[in-house]
Formats: structure tokens, C-alpha cells, sequence
């Protein structure tokens, strides 16, 4: 259909600590018919093998197309290659710093500079803590150029029984930002209070 957005989103992985996030990203994707592009780094690929029992073509196979971190010649690399955007998750701090100063050494970072001159959306799942100053003015410029900057962190509202919950409501609340509907998310629900003071 003429002038409708792809429905197909870049998914990045790097090499920060939480690869289950990433995971579990693609694991939902694929329940929504949102077609996946995944990119991994070669520090994730580490930390794959740190924290999970996958392989990397375990990893592979949860994605529609993936592509070599060093294949900066990929179709993610081009701004006529409509996406819906792109998600690093977890995203480093050094792919984080990559794209705030737009080296583009390598696809990771090519691709969500791409998505930034195009204006699409890109969401940032930073996995550190403590943050220092620097830090913090790096993550200050890119959402001054338009970046989502969306930290894992859990949530307690939800009321979660399993770390399932807590990974599946923090997923599902990064992909609420590219308007992709998982049913993974307990929303609030206000209610009136019985208190009467």
C-alpha cells in the first residue's frame, strides 16, 4: 500500500550485561508480525555466552534478516530503507557514546545514526549504573537529537511474581514507543481511593 511505514524495525544488541532483554525483544516481536533486522556486536556475542545458554545462531534464528556488525554495506545502513526505527537492547555505553558523536564504524552504530537523519525513532536501552557526568551529557545530546533514552529499569506497579514479569513489562514498555501493541503489559489502572481523609 502506497505511503504506509514498513512494518519491520532494526533491533541491536550490544555488548552491556541484560542480553535477555534483547532476547526477549525479538521473542515478542515475532508473536506481533513486526518484521525484525538484527544486528549483534561482537561484545555481545560475548556476553551471549556470559549469561545465556543460546548460541548465536540460536540468537539468529529469533531474527527475520540479521546482518554482520561489520557489514556497514547492509540495507539498514540506508535512509531509503523505511523502518519503523530501531531499538538497542541493551545498549553499551560505548555503542551509546558511537552514536551520540556519529562515528559509524561499524553497523550498529551506522544504522541508528541513519535512523536519527531520518528521523525515525530510536530508543536506547542503557544498561549502567552509576552514571557519571560524561555520561549523562552524552545521553543529554542524543535525546537532544531525538533519541528515546529508556534505561532498564523494573517496575513494581505491576505488582510482577517472576522475573519473566519484570523482563517482559520493561520490553513491552520500550516497544509501546514504536507503537507495536505485544499484550505483555499490565497498565495502570487508576482507582478511586478508599481513604477517606
Amino acid at each position: 500500500m502506497t505511503g504506509t511505514v514498513a512494518q519491520r524495525i532494526i533491533v541491536g544488541i550490544s555488548g552491556a550485561s541484560g542480553i535477555v532483554y534483547g532476547i526477549r525483544t525479538l521473542e515478542i516481536l515475532k508473536q506481533t508480525g513486526v518484521e525484525t533486522h538484527l544486528v549483534v556486536s561482537k561484545a555481545a556475542e560475548r556476553t551471549l555466552g556470559y549469561e545465556t545458554d543460546l548460541s548465536l545462531k540460536d540468537l539468529r534464528g529469533l531474527a527475520d534478516v540479521c546482518y554482520p556488525v561489520a557489514d556497514i554495506g547492509a540495507a539498514i545502513s540506508s535512509g531509503s530503507f523505511a523502518t519503523l526505527g530501531m531499538i538497542v537492547v541493551p545498549c553499551s555505553i560505548r555503542t551509546m557514546s558511537e552514536i551520540a558523536t556519529g562515528v559509524t564504524g561499524s553497523l550498529m552504530s551506522r544504522a541508528a545514526d541513519v535512523v536519527l537523519k531520518e528521523r525515525r525513532r530510536l530508543v536506547l536501552a542503557v544498561r549502567e549504573t552509576p552514571l557519571h557526568t560524561g555520561h549523562l551529557r552524552t545521553l543529554t545530546a542524543l535525546s537532544e537529537m531525538g533519541a528515546v533514552i529508556a534505561p532498564i529499569m523494573p517496575a513494581f506497579y505491576n505488582r510482577p511474581q517472576t522475573l519473566d514479569d519484570i523482563i517482559n513489562h520493561t520490553v513491552g514498555r520500550t516497544l509501546d514507543l514504536f507503537g507495536i501493541a505485544t499484550g505483555v503489559v499490565k497498565r495502570w489502572k487508576s482507582e478511586p481511593s478508599s481513604d477517606p481523609r
